[in-house]
């Protein structure tokens, strides 16, 4: 399945010292022909899942994982 989806959708990888993260990314940014409007609204898109996260039932149990 997993390959299935790598044809779908292309892969990120971000890696900082405390966190790895593979995001499978979904939306066509090919059409904003503009470089830096193209980064500006990955980057958007990027903090709103985050910020979408952070308000989920699921990111809740993440933190109490470590209780």
């Amino acid at each position: 399945m997993d390959d299935f989806l790598d044809e779908l959708y292309p892969e990120l990888t971000l890696e900082t010292d405390d966190i790895v993260m593979t995001l499978s990314i979904k939306k066509d940014y090919s059409k904003i022909k503009n470089f830096d409007k193209r980064k500006e609204e990955f980057i958007n898109d990027l903090n709103e899942f985050i910020k979408e996260f952070s308000q989920t039932p699921e990111s809740d149990d993440f933190i109490r994982y470590y209780d």
